[in-house]
């Protein structure tokens, strides 16, 4: 069985004074507070997600 590839989002930026559609991209990453590096799995839905938000978040290698 293949294994699933992974990537590390950090949310770095304040979601306050921004879209409410960017605050729930944000939790639905699973973001509870700031400066929070979480890992999910490498796929286009969580890419997309993360293109939605450059501003607020970075992929941390």
């Amino acid at each position: 069985m293949a294994e699933k590839t992974k990537i590390k989002i950090q949310y770095y930026r304040s979601k306050i004074a921004t879209p409410e559609k960017h605050k729930k991209v944000v939790a639905g990453l699973g973001f509870t507070r700031l400066n929070q590096i979480v890992e999910r799995e490498d796929t286009p839905s969580i890419r997309g997600m993360v293109k939605a938000i450059p501003h607020l978040v970075r992929i941390v290698e």
